[in-house]
């Protein structure tokens, strides 16, 4: 049995398998040379309110759990996992240490695309360095 217009079927195959690989190899392409931003405690600093990991995966949870505790509860320590107590403060105590929001916040934020509603109601720290 021989196949009529083999070819043309082959061609239009792998040009269709082509088109459904390329969003995958270029997303490869740009995230292997992607660069995360440099993100440093302050010199005064050894440790921030939790570890790296955690506050990279769970900062804006932890952020929204301490507006609901503070504004809702009343509560204003935070104790961390290795039990050294933090005053819920956004203001005062995320911002005394990462005190720059272009250099820390917005580098992050930014590469993420996304726009956390922090200053709606927190007013935003300007020249600060």
């Amino acid at each position: 049995m021989r196949m009529q217009n083999g070819f043309p079927i082959i061609v239009g195959l792998l040009l269709f398998i082509g088109a459904l690989c390329t969003p995958f190899l270029v997303g490869t392409a740009v995230t292997g040379t992607y660069k995360e931003p440099e993100l440093k405690l302050p010199a005064n600093e050894k440790n921030c309110v939790e570890s790296k990991e955690f506050m990279r995966e769970q900062h804006m949870q932890l952020l929204n759990d301490w507006r609901d505790w503070a504004l809702r509860d009343g509560k204003r320590i935070y104790t961390n996992h290795a039990g050294k107590e933090f005053t819920i403060s956004l203001q005062n105590t995320c911002m005394k240490c990462h005190n720059n929001k272009a250099d820390f916040c917005d580098k992050c934020h930014n590469d993420a695309a996304v726009t956390p509603y922090c200053w709606d109601c927190h007013i935003q720290p300007e020249g600060l360095k």
